[in-house]
């Protein structure tokens, strides 16, 4: 007579549609019992592009382009705006690295607090936990299963780099910890993070003081015309200032450190 598996230890009951919200479950409890052991307290979430590259890699993408297909116009034209966007990236790495080290200075002796996290893939992602990494601190990533684009870049730690199955799970733990948002350019998924994000904390379903820095208007007003919405009666006037457009990172580092000196007498009762 075979053994008889516990419910637990039964694999093809734990794969099953039946099993469902155990495993919805487990994508909750696993990563709040690795943030305890890990001490992480909140973080500061980066939103963007999977596709972007360093400026390295989009200069030698550009120069590959050139040699192997000098009259393609298309694909030069490509390489050359991926070199332009590449300034993202860039950019992306240093706000990471500044306020990691911001953070290590003031908070690592009382818990890590202001933890760069992203969704541990490539591009945007990559930069901020290069940034963190450059800067000698720990960053979060909180993958996704995909059937393209999405891996988890080299910057991360094993203890911190999370592989999930179900969206609404990842979103929980992007919006659950973080004191603040930065919104880098991007497609569709950034598009949907950042419309869920303004959804929530417009609605008061987020109700902790909650910054949302969005990079780049030129970029951001092809895409999205934000004082139409109100112009039109879709939104209030007011929800305009749930956010904050910068151009620099400069500008970017003064918003959030600023924002978080005025949260700090919080902090200290957290």
């Amino acid at each position: 007579m075979s053994k008889i598996l516990k419910a637990y230890e039964n694999i093809d009951f734990l794969k099953s549609p039946s099993a469902r919200i155990l495993r919805i479950m487990s994508e909750f409890v696993e990563p709040q019992a690795r943030f305890q052991q890990n001490n992480i307290k909140d973080t500061v979430v980066f939103f963007g592009s999977a596709r972007l590259q360093s400026r390295e890699d989009a200069e030698n993408q550009l120069e590959l382009v050139k040699q192997d297909s000098p009259g393609d116009e298309a694909a030069i034209s490509k390489a050359e705006t991926g070199l332009r966007n590449s300034r993202y990236y860039e950019d992306a790495v240093e706000l990471s690295k500044r306020v990691t080290q911001w953070s290590m200075k003031n908070y690592y002796n009382n818990g890590r607090r202001y933890v760069v996290c992203t969704g541990g893939g490539p591009g945007i992602m990559e930069a901020a936990n290069k940034g963190a990494y450059l800067a000698g601190g720990k960053s979060i990533g909180l993958n996704i299963s995909l059937p393209f684009e999405q891996f988890a870049n080299v910057y991360l730690e094993d203890e911190l780099n999370f592989e999930f199955h179900y969206f609404f799970m990842r979103k929980f733990w992007f919006a659950y910890p973080a004191k603040a948002i930065v919104i880098f350019p991007g497609g569709f998924g950034t598009l949907d993070e950042l419309a869920e994000i303004l959804t929530l904390v417009q609605t008061g379903k987020i109700k902790k003081d909650m910054k949302i820095l969005i990079y780049d208007k030129i970029f951001w007003e092809q895409i999205i015309n934000f004082e139409k919405f109100a112009e039109n009666g879709m939104i209030s006037p007011g929800d305009l200032s749930l956010f904050t457009i910068c151009e620099t990172v400069d500008q970017m580092e003064q918003e959030l450190l600023a924002h978080f000196e005025k949260v700090k007498d919080k902090d200290k009762l957290m």
